[in-house]
């Protein structure tokens, strides 16, 4: 292996670096024998291998989320490694005949361990996203309740987010109320303050103006947990409802809603759902996230908060200073307390009056369900302060990071454990600029406090006595915790080394500089606290002096003990900056390096951060390995495949690692709960994945792969979310820029990316490594334009570990310096460096290859910019020229960096280079040029030594990703190389040779090997018309003319000589030619430029589109080699499907579609698709229910009268509702398949896991699929059988209901078929800068108008036989057969079906829409028909316009809201573009319906007749036929069709017709070889409404569809009536007969008996004010009523969406009637009347008249299951059966369920059978009942006075009568003795 480079560089390409420890055995180091047993060679191998380890330095595009950029392999087309050949050869070698489908590349290159890898990879992305306000839109429907727990009450239900309250209305006396209520509430906030706003739904009753009700039960969730919902949404759930004062009490109710987040850019799907009945399974539909468990128990959540530390100087009132001066009291400035929010709450401790060292030891007790639905826990201190309290840290504990909810899960447990509180800067002022950061928005950039906390849970009981039932927040005392329980002091030291300062801001230039490095409040020498006492170190107890006797052993032993003393320094001399170029300077670094080191105490609990850095090095190994494949993916090299096993290889091997090393030390003493659960989960879940990945890389295959990688980022985002570490330890380190004693700019540094362990793994991934950090401005100045600049660039080095450890802190520095120590550190072998000298440098030359940059951001405000580009490296930086008015300059510069000085060894270089920091600015006339973004880049280094030869040289050009903030902002395709100049100089480096181009002056262009190869291409445009021109500069656009430019060749379109009247070019298609690269991915893009012609030659530039990627107009001539194969392999196929499809006796060549049944079977669809040149037969079944539709016609008999629905009756919505239930089937069938699907991987894992090694394990795995709640597998099963069951009764259910269907999208056409785009596509023109704040402007802003037109690219010359075809016009080129663009006259029949959940307009959460709709000049505006307070109205009309193409081709139909004062505000629009469809190989014109019928509500819409589409499409698709032959068939090319060939007309005449032929041709059209295409079926589309002022956010949608008929043709039939269905009225007739077991409420005065007084009442659901009561049965001792009463509720229904409709006005306010849509449900009640109080309600029942049990035939047989649908009993519609006689049970609202009855009638007529037979209300005339038979039991006391008398006396009332002749006998002495009282006092006075 020794000396061969080549091999080594494959490797390096293919590139798995596998970091870990030297001495861990692994499988693959056999093949490496020399690299750890010898030391004594260091061979070429081992050179090779520190080459090879340069891969940690991963996308250096960083961003394209992109594989290794530094390995020099990948710079060219990969020839020496990715031929499979040499791979498998390779592998042979290696791997002893490895089967190349199961090669992973990992494998192959298992041996590259970092031996020099000095630097770490820095991030790109420069802006915080964190803190920056979005807009957030929550929509709530309350739409119903249930079971709410009370007796006759008047529900309203309360809708709380945030701080934001909205009432429904009230519904009276009901506790099912019914609402269907939408709210709407729009935020500007955070993300995260967003997620934490509480959602609360809470039902409150009888609340009035007066008084606020009372609560019944509430319910409330973060938004965070509906945002994390798919889709960003809970559809048609239930939510429980509970009573937060009373949490004994069970559950107070369920109410209905649907819950929407919708941030920007969020669209939300609509979930069809399927009909009413499967809601009704409430606790099927529970509205709780998966995996929470339905019965939510009540839990405490105790915080302890014990004490804080570190806080920061908080007031500087005046008066404490003077005091201060006086006295020299010297008081701390803080009042601190902490403040807890959790689910809405707020808990707060005491306030410790002035201490920066506060001791609280108090417990916050919050109450909540469990688990809580709120995800985060906000820890705030807060300062207290008379005027007004602030915030000094803010600290959020994720319940989901300290809790698992898995069968081996624990509950949220944490601590006790200190939290580090970061935020602004600690010198105090009075406004402070960055108070956000302490509130938890944006990174804090500095140290506030550390608070000392802990959690824990407990699951109440609420069977117990004892328990306080309220849930409000208690605070109390709690045990102090003992001062070492959260770990053992530590001496902790940390070392930094600044080895470049550059990029300083030019702002910052004049002052010295000097950089600050702190940890906690260490190191901090401006506004940290004065320095922590020396106690700290021995905080402790005893151990800590032994520790402290220990240390000092150590060092004695090993640097003599006066080393304990050293003074940290934390701050770097101040340098004043030298100038780099005019926008940035750097410090002169050159062979000096400053250094800082700091001694700091921490309790020691560094296994926590060990264990996280695992996980994450695992975690980063997968993403770079991920991020590989993808890329392979995107530029088709071949064999990802190969990667992704390699990865997942690794991620095996690392997972496992992780479970041996983490298992270490698990007797720690200090490890708190949290620490042993999260350990045993950790390790569990790795394992898991583990295993996991071992057997998806079995399964990865060429086909698997995307479903692999899919697969594969859910681990990475497992692992991500366990690495996070919720317990801190040590604070982050910050390093700060200071300039003059100011704080400039920062970096924030993780500590555990920097913490040292002898375990490699465990060691910080930046620990002893050299960093490029880039400092940026604090908070909000870091936002925008101002924090994309970069502060400054370092380059630093950091070691962060036990003072004990401290041996190897240098190790990692680049080797060749000296150290200088301060004069008393002298001659201590580990006394740190004040500063390292360098006596090694290397001399270089850099080579920058500059190609060209692509989809640049728009600068200026012409929507073009004007780029050059700046290249930094080290302190030098160079400029490309200035290329004006483009977003695609092609530089083609090669930039030379001379005597470029690194500071090492030479080695070491080759590895690993410092970056190149590529910024792209916009050249300005006036003022400095503006950022437009910035790449990083790594070089690829070539040392005086080497050959400057293949395969690392020449480097190739790679694409980079330009960042600009957190945004991308295109790509720079660019090659860098890094060449070391020898001792020979110059001399030896190749030479600079390339066509100097004299033009372009000195300007060199990039050489020859390095740029791309070209070849001669040509460009065809397809010129058709320019659309929307919007003005420019206040003038209109009047002779447009387009300006095409690629690669610096173009062409100009004819002008057009009147915009206003013809906005189409006269020569539609031109060429040129022009030089491209062979290699597509190398495409320059092409440029399209509207200019307008003014007068005196003048230009001005109209709009801009650039076309960033022509591989989808690339034209490749098919191979006819190639085509003949797939043809011969595709007949076989076909062949062996035809094997079982019975005979073929067809003439040769012909295709049979076969439309008619044969065999009355359910058959599925099939259809084999067959190359042109071919014979076979199709056969393409049609579904039953058509077949027996033809039966029955030939039959003429209807059966089953009742149920076949008249065709009068039938109307377009028959067919409307037909086609949404039918879409709905379809998306659950989809989603019952996706689910199986997943199921069924979840199983084959989990078994492959089983059969794998690990036998324990797997089964482990499959218990938990076992163990899925029983109440799922039920529902899972009760869905298979009805599945099944739908399967079977199909047939049945379609034959009754033969109704044709629409298709109904529930999405825009455009989205189906691709935008309508297959030959004219649209290009938008821009103009105008884009805006910096990313949110506010989208590019809908900078569309200035729209190039319609094609481009076609292809390498000339053409194959022959293209251009040599009969009908080829080499005018049009590539452009064949298209239509002629000269203007022409349309009728457009927009029709507009409803419009569903709009954004409410008026105050009163609704709004009145109409509809609104412009096309040209015509502006139709349906104001009085407007709907009003609707959110979804059905509007079912149909408007007409003439328009003519081109000049009005843009239709607009918006929803505006009415109001009757003011003007009317638009809801939403949205905008179809009617040409593109028009002209569209679709026929988007007018859908062609499912069947041809030529009378009836499926009338044929189309002034064409099918045959004639047929002929015309055949003809323009120059295709043989139709061919119409006997019995049924047709003929087109080689496809024969067969179908019916009659047709009905209005009589039930049948006609031959060949029609039902050619429209089954057209419905299979895209089968037809090389010109099919799908056409549009007869339809009806969802189109999203937006409105401009909510860029991004969906205000409703909007259902409708567009015929089109050209001018020219015939006039189309009148439009079809969609009209709104009128609802039908219905008069329902209610007989109660009898009731009987009627709970006896009142005891009789006399008698003592127990008895009630019932009647019973009734009304329909939604018309509580009509209710109506029978008279009342008297004294009932048995429970038993007689009533014989009639009510009549006469309604108006919707038979198809099963509501009853009802017109009232809402209040006496309002302006006109509200149309209400309500379920038809009949409720009966019984009561007990009394004379005086309120009467009491007894029990009740609802019955949903679609659909309600039967009533029993007895009293016996009625059981109180019957109405809780707790046993199967028939159920049955009122609509349907007519007449129902029968006893209902009715359920006691009472604690133990009760159960009462009554027999009723129910009678449904329609309005006319009502009229012609009347009945009478109660017992009235006409048709009156008899009066009922109640026996006189209840009066049993007028016949048998004395022996009542005697029972009262004797019996019930002794006692009392008793008491009250004792009373009275009192009264009457006490009054006689006031009466007599005066006399005698007079008498006694005068001594009478």
């Amino acid at each position: 292996m020794d000396g061969t480079v080549g091999a080594w560089n494959d490797q390096e390409f293919l590139e798995s670096p596998n970091a870990r420890s030297e001495g861990e055995p692994y499988e693959m180091d056999a093949l490496l024998p020399s690299h750890r047993h010898s030391p004594s060679k260091a061979s070429a191998a081992e050179r090779a291998l520190r080459r090879a380890g340069k891969g940690v330095f991963s996308a250096m595009k960083l961003g394209k989320a992109r594989a290794p950029k530094d390995d020099q392999h990948r710079r060219q087309d990969e020839p020496a490694v990715l031929e499979t050949e040499d791979l498998d050869r390779k592998a042979m070698r290696l791997g002893g005949g490895l089967d190349p489908d199961t090669i992973s590349l990992a494998s192959v290159t298992a041996v590259t361990t970092n031996v020099s890898n000095k630097r770490s990879k820095p991030d790109i992305k420069m802006e915080p996203s964190a803190g920056r306000p979005m807009d957030y839109q929550v929509s709530i429907t309350v739409i119903e309740a249930r079971q709410l727990v009370g007796l006759n009450m008047d529900p309203v239900v309360c809708v709380e987010v945030g701080d934001e309250k909205k009432y429904t209305s009230m519904k009276e006396s009901t506790n099912c109320p019914y609402y269907n209520e939408y709210f709407v509430f729009d935020f500007h906030v955070p993300p995260d303050v967003m997620f934490d706003k509480i959602i609360k739904l809470s039902v409150i009753h009888s609340k009035n103006l007066l008084r606020s009700g009372t609560l019944v039960g509430s319910f409330k969730m973060d938004v965070g947990t509906v945002y994390s919902q798919p889709e960003h949404q809970f559809h048609h759930k239930w939510a429980i409802l509970s009573d937060p004062e009373d949490i004994t009490a069970g559950l107070k109710g369920y109410l209905k809603v649907d819950v929407a987040v919708v941030g920007k850019g969020d669209n939300i799907k609509t979930p069809h759902k399927a009909n009413e009945t499967d809601e009704d399974d409430i606790e099927g539909n529970l509205l709780l996230p998966d995996g929470v468990p339905a019965e939510r128990q009540w839990a405490r959540f105790y915080i302890k908060i014990y004490r804080a530390e570190g806080l920061p100087r908080m007031n500087t009132s005046i008066m404490a200073n003077v005091k201060k001066a006086l006295i020299g009291e010297n008081k701390d400035l803080v009042d601190p307390y902490v403040q807890v929010v959790f689910a809405g709450q707020k808990g707060k401790t005491s306030v410790q009056k002035s201490s920066y060292e506060p001791l609280w030891n108090e417990q916050i007790v919050f109450t909540e369900m469990f688990p809580p639905l709120c995800k985060r826990i906000k820890v705030q201190i807060r300062d207290s302060d008379k005027v007004n309290d602030v915030a000094i840290g803010t600290h959020f504990i994720d319940l989901r990071k300290i809790s698992n909810e898995g069968d081996k899960g624990y509950l949220p447990t944490f601590g006790p454990a200190w939290v580090n509180m970061y935020g602004s800067t600690r010198n105090y002022t009075l406004m402070d600029e960055h108070q956000d950061l302490n509130e938890g928005l944006g990174e804090g950039v500095s140290f506030r406090a550390r608070l000392l906390l802990s959690l824990a849970v407990e699951i109440l009981d609420t069977s117990n006595p004892e328990l306080t039932s309220s849930t409000e927040v208690q605070v109390e005392m709690a045990t102090p915790v003992a001062d070492n329980c959260t770990g053992k002091m530590e001496e902790f030291f940390l070392f930094g080394s600044f080895l470049e300062a550059t990029m300083i801001d030019r702002k910052n230039g004049d002052k010295p500089i000097n950089f600050e490095v702190t940890i906690g409040n260490y190191g901090n020498e401006i506004d940290g606290i004065s320095k922590p006492p020396i106690k700290r170190k021995k905080e402790g107890g005893d151990g800590g002096n032994e520790e402290e006797s220990e240390l000092l052993q150590n060092e004695s032993e090993e640097e003599g003990a006066d080393d304990g003393e050293f003074v940290s320094i934390s701050t770097s001399p101040p340098l004043r900056p030298l100038i780099t170029d005019r926008n940035y300077f750097h410090l002169p670094y050159f062979d000096k390096k400053p250094c800082i080191y700091i001694k700091s105490w921490w309790q020691d609990q560094r296994r926590r951060l060990y264990n996280a850095n695992i996980m994450d090095k695992i975690a980063d190994k997968l993403e770079e390995g991920l991020n590989d494949v993808h890329e392979m993916m995107k530029t088709e090299k071949p064999h990802p495949e190969r990667r992704l096993r390699g990865v997942l290889e690794e991620l095996s091997s690392g997972c496992l690692r992780f479970v041996t090393l983490s298992n270490k030390d698990q007797n720690h003493s200090t490890r708190t709960r949290l620490d042993r659960e999260r350990l045993k989960t950790c390790m569990r879940e790795l394992e898991t994945m583990g295993q996991q990945a071992k057997v998806m890389r079995s399964q990865v295959k060429k086909t698997t792969i995307r479903d692999k990688l899919k697969q594969s980022q859910n681990f990475l985002q497992k692992l991500r979310f366990l690495a996070d570490e919720p317990q801190h330890s040590i604070p982050d380190v910050l390093l700060w820029m200071i300039s003059n004693n100011k704080r400039i700019a920062y970096a924030r540094i993780p500590s555990k990316d920097i913490l040292y362990s002898i375990v490699d793994e465990e060691m910080g991934k930046d620990c002893g490594k050299v960093k490029t950090v880039f400092l940026r401005l604090p908070g909000k100045r870091g936002f925008g334009p101002a924090g994309w600049t970069v502060q400054a660039k370092m380059e630093i080095y950091l070691w962060l570990g036990l003072n004990k450890q401290r041996r190897d802190f240098l190790s990692g520095l680049p080797c060749g310096f000296e150290e200088r120590k301060l004069p008393k550190g002298q001659g201590i072998a580990n006394f740190p460096p004040i500063s390292l000298h360098y006596t090694k440098k290397q001399v270089f030359q850099l080579r920058v290859h500059m190609y060209q940059a692509r989809s640049l951001f728009a600068a200026d405000s012409s929507g073009l910019s004007d780029p050059f580009a700046r290249v930094f490296f080290i302190t030098q930086s160079q400029c490309t020229e200035v290329l004006n008015e483009t977003l695609c300059p092609t530089w083609d510069q090669l930039l030379v960096f001379d005597n470029v000085e690194l500071y090492g060894e030479a080695h070491e270089m080759r590895d690993d280079p410092p970056i190149i920091v590529i910024e792209i600015y916009d050249q300005d006339t006036v003022g400095k040029a503006d950022f437009m973004g910035r790449t990083f880049a790594k070089p690829v280094v070539k040392m005086s030594d080497e050959e400057y030869c293949p395969p690392r040289f020449p480097p190739q050009l790679e694409y980079y990703q330009i960042y600009r903030g957190n945004s991308t902002a295109g790509d720079l395709l660019a090659a860098f190389e890094l060449l070391q100049i020898g001792p020979a100089g110059k001399a030896d480096l190749p030479p600079i040779d390339g066509p100097t181009d004299m033009d372009r002056g000195p300007i060199l262009p990039v050489p020859l090997g390095i740029r791309p190869v070209l070849s001669k291409y040509r460009v065809e445009i397809l010129f058709w018309g320019l659309r929307d021109l919007k003005r420019v500069n206040l003038a209109q656009v009047d002779r447009p003319r387009v300006d095409i430019e690629c690669a610096g060749r173009g062409v100009q379109s004819s002008l057009i000589q009147n915009y206003k009247k013809n906005p189409n070019f006269s020569t539609l298609v031109k060429w040129f030619e022009v030089d491209l690269p062979e290699n597509e991915l190398l495409h320059p893009p092409l440029n399209i430029r509207v200019v307008d012609c003014r007068a005196f030659g003048r230009y001005t530039l109209v709009g801009s589109h650039a076309v960033n990627s022509l591989r989808k107009f690339i034209y490749r001539p098919p191979d006819k080699k190639a085509q003949h194969w797939s043809t011969a392999a595709k007949l076989m196929n076909a062949y062996v499907a035809l094997a079982n499809g019975g005979p073929c006796s067809y003439p040769a060549g012909e295709i049979v579609v076969n439309m008619e049944p044969e065999v009355p079977i359910k058959k599925m669809e099939t259809m084999v698709k067959l190359e042109a040149n071919s014979d076979a037969v199709v056969k393409v079944d049609v579904s039953e229910e058509e077949k027996e539709k033809k039966k029955k016609k030939k039959k003429g008999v209807e059966e089953n009268e009742e149920e076949e629905p008249d065709e009068s009756m039938l109307d377009w919505w028959s067919k409307y509702f037909a086609s949404i239930e039918t879409m709905k089937e379809l998306l659950r069938q989809q989603e019952a398949a996706a689910a199986e699907a997943e199921e069924k991987e979840d199983l084959e894992i989990s078994d492959d896991t089983q059969l794998g090694d690990f036998p324990a394990k797997g089964t482990k795995g499959q218990g938990k699929n076992k163990a899925k709640s029983p109440k799922e597998d039920k529902k899972k099963k009760q869905q298979q059988q009805q599945q099944q069951a739908a399967l079977l009764d199909t047939p049945e259910k379609k034959n009754k209901q033969k109704i044709d269907e629409v298709k109904v999208y529930p999405k825009e056409l455009e989205t189906e078929f691709d935008y309508f785009e297959d030959w004219l596509h649209t290009f938008s023109l821009f103009r105008g800068k884009i805006g910096d704040d990313d949110d506010n402007t989208g590019d809908e802003d900078r569309v200035v108008g729209r190039f319609k037109g094609s481009l076609c690219v292809y390498k000339v010359p053409l194959p022959d036989d293209i251009t040599k075809e009969a009908s080829y016009d080499p005018n049009f080129g590539m452009f064949q057969g298209i239509p002629s663009n000269d203007p022409i006259n349309v009728l457009v029949r927009v029709y507009i079906v409803r419009a569903t959940e709009l954004h409410p307009a008026d105050i009163n959460g609704k709004a009145d829409p109409y509809v609104v709709i412009k096309l040209g000049k015509t502006d139709i505006k349906d104001k009085e028909n407007y709907i009003s307070k609707q959110l979804n109205p059905v509007f079912g009309k149909s408007f007409d316009i003439e328009a003519t193409f081109p000049m009005e081709s843009m239709l607009t139909v918006a929803i505006y809201d009415w109001d009757l004062v003011g003007t009317d505000d638009l809801i939403g629009e949205t905008k179809i573009d009617l040409e593109n469809r028009y002209y569209s190989k679709h026929r988007a014109t007018c859908g062609i319906s499912k069947t041809y019928s030529i009378h009836g509500y499926n009338i044929w819409r189309d002034p064409q007749k099918p045959t004639q589409i047929l002929s015309k499409l055949c003809k323009e698709g120059k295709v043989d036929g139709p061919h119409y032959g006997p019995g049924g068939r047709v003929k087109v090319m080689n496809r024969v069709f067969t179908g019916p060939t009659e047709v009905e007309d209005e009589n039930g005449q049948k006609k031959q017709t060949d029609e039902h032929l050619a429209l089954t041709v057209l419905h299979h059209w895209e089968e037809i070889p090389q010109v099919g295409c799908k056409l549009l079926p007869e339809h009806v589309e969802t189109r999203p409404l937006l409105n401009p002022d909510k860029p991004g956010i969906e205000q409703g949608r909007l259902e409708m569809w567009v015929d089109m008929f050209p001018m020219d043709m015939p006039a189309p039939g009148p439009a079809i009536d969609i009209s709104p269905r009128k609802p039908k009225k219905y008069e329902l007739r209610v007989i109660v007969w009898n009731t009987d077991e009627v709970v006896l409420e009142d005891d009789d005065y006399f008698t003592g008996e127990k008895s009630s007084d019932i009647f019973v009442r009734g009304w329909l659901k939604g018309q509580q004010e009509d209710k109506q009561d029978t008279d009342v049965h008297y004294h009932s001792l048995t429970g038993e009523g007689n009533f014989n009463w009639r009510y009549i509720f006469p309604f108006d229904y919707l038979a198809a969406e099963e509501k009853i409709v009802i017109s009232k006005k809402e209040s006496m306010f309002s302006w006109d009637e509200t149309e209400y849509k309500i379920p038809a449900r009949l409720t009966l009640q019984v009561w007990d009347a009394d004379h005086f109080s309120a009467d009491d309600f007894l029990g009740g029942i609802e019955l949903d008249l679609n659909r309600f049990p039967r009533g029993a035939k007895t009293a016996k047989q009625c059981s109180m299951e019957l109405a809780t649908g707790e046993i199967e009993v028939p159920v049955i519609s009122i609509f349907k059966q007519k007449r129902v006689k029968g006893w209902w049970p009715f359920l006691a609202r009472n604690e133990n369920d009760e159960l009462e009855m009554t027999v009723a009638e129910l009678h449904l007529l329609t309005a006319e059978e009502a009229e012609k037979s009347p009945a009478g209300l109660a017992r009235n005339e006409p048709d009156p009942l008899e009066k009922p038979n109640r026996p006189d039991t209840s009066f049993i006391w007028f016949l048998n006075p004395l022996k009542s008398i005697r029972y009262l006396i004797c019996t019930r009332y002794k006692w009392l009568i008793i008491k009250i002749v004792l009373a009275l006998l009192l009264v009457i002495m006490v009054a006689l003795f006031l009466y007599s009282m005066p006399g005698y006092m007079v008498k006694k006075l005068l001594g009478a």
